[in-house]
């Protein structure tokens, strides 16, 4: 692959045969990496929360209709 080195960047090449830019900066691309599978993982873990908690609320909600019926039937 031919790079051409993009004017007043020193980690950013153009790739010649796709015009695409490609970037060489390690540590950039690592620390995106690390900040993206921490991003995941914390929506993951608030989508769980979520489906939990209205697991509760849907237990609860059906407790209280069953604790109506008792009440009425006494």
């Amino acid at each position: 692959m031919d790079y051409i080195k993009v004017k007043d960047k020193d980690h950013l090449y153009r790739d010649f045969n796709s015009n695409g830019i490609v970037n060489s900066d390690l540590d950039s691309y690592n620390s995106y990496i690390q900040n993206y599978k921490k991003s995941y993982n914390e929506n993951k873990r608030i989508n769980l929360i979520e489906n939990e908690m209205s697991e509760i609320k849907n237990d609860l909600n059906e407790i209280k209709n069953l604790l109506r019926k008792l009440s009425n039937e006494a």
